[in-house]
């Protein structure tokens, strides 16, 4: 199985190539002036799309984030325990 970092960069190697190809015009490929411009700009169009996406994915998660109201209670009976061992030792709690 290949490594995601090297995915990435494999992916990002690839269009960089591509890209300086088209630019460096390496490619027998007569293009229009709206595809040049095209050609020019789409690396900040891929850089803006990739934000895009990224930024719909954390919101996604973050809005389908579930609660454990189990391990809540868990970790307030926890800190009850904690709380009542370290008074029994002498602590004083300020509960305001």
């Amino acid at each position: 199985m290949i490594p995601k970092l090297f995915q990435w960069l494999l992916g990002a190697g690839l269009f960089i190539a591509v890209w300086l190809a088209f630019v460096l015009e390496k490619v027998d490929i007569q293009l229009t002036e709206i595809q040049r411009t095209l050609v020019l700009i789409s690396p900040l169009l891929a850089v803006g799309i990739f934000g895009l996406v990224s930024a719909v994915i954390v919101l996604y998660r973050v809005s389908t984030f579930n609660d454990c109201k189990e391990a809540a209670e868990e970790i307030q009976q926890q800190i009850k325990e904690a709380k009542e061992d370290l008074s029994r030792k002498g602590f004083k709690f300020d509960d305001t």
